[in-house]
């Protein structure tokens, strides 16, 4: 078991307050529309519809929602053209983030991403300037009150998972993308309840923050995750404990 970023738990958190609010339905909803219009509307023939499927039943959403963004996808039902597009760049103190988006007007999008990174004193860099730090890999987390930590990888690493992180509130589970559905299943099986699921970029390699960017650098990442546009912000930064108490 290792550990690799506090920012890990950060991101949890604010997942929490999103499916609260109902923004995280419609980023689920969007993912959803566009793997359907990709890939077609059966879940068994399209990798990709099976994860975001299985993204938004994780995070409890409703099948007549799902069923509706398949449909807007495939064209059953009406429904808004979304671009798929991945910036990438740096923020304050050299941390690489990429921003995967879906949007109807890639102009106005990347004007306003390009001034996120500007404000908070990154920089917007060009496709492929960051991505090679990154591995795609499925992320369940689950909450430690949830589970014993040596029963959570008993079933995981059985199911196929790689690894098993400690993330202060919660357990990550890293499968490869092809493993997602099957440890997901798994873990569904064994009753333990899953806080969230997708399949993302994890960092190969974290850098830590100094204290003169901490600050910085998470209003960044806030601010590019909740932007409309923006379905999942990845970043390679890791905040020392100490300094995530005080930005706490």
């Amino acid at each position: 078991m290792s550990g690799h970023s506090k920012w890990s738990t950060i991101k949890h958190k604010k997942a929490a307050r999103d499916a609260k609010r109902g923004k995280l339905f419609t980023k689920l909803i969007k993912e959803i529309t566009v793997a359907a219009r990709m890939g077609g509307g059966d879940i068994n023939s399209n990798p990709r519809l099976r994860t975001a499927v299985t993204t938004a039943r994780a995070q409890s959403m409703p099948s007549d929602n799902i069923d509706r963004a398949i449909k807007k996808g495939t064209g059953e039902l009406e429904g808004v053209t979304y671009e798929e597009i991945q910036y990438e760049g740096y923020g304050p103190g050299g941390a690489a983030i990429i921003a995967q988006v879906l949007t109807d007007n890639k102009n106005r999008t990347v004007s306003e991403i390009r001034r996120l990174f500007t404000k908070h004193g990154g920089n917007l860099g060009e496709t492929g300037s960051v991505s090679w730090m990154f591995d795609k890999k499925g992320v369940i987390t689950v909450e430690k009150s949830q589970v014993a930590e040596d029963h959570l990888m008993d079933v995981v690493l059985d199911a196929g998972a790689e690894d098993v992180r400690d993330e202060e509130e919660i357990f990550e589970v890293i499968t490869q993308p092809e493993d997602f559905s099957t440890v997901k299943d798994r873990l569904d099986r064994e009753k333990i309840t899953v806080a969230s699921a997708q399949v993302t970029l994890v960092p190969k390699n974290t850098v830590d923050v100094d204290a003169k960017n901490v600050e910085q650098i998470l209003k960044l990442t806030e601010e590019l995750e909740d932007h409309d546009d923006v379905q999942n912000v990845s970043a390679n930064f890791n905040i020392p404990a100490e300094l995530m108490e005080k930005a706490s």
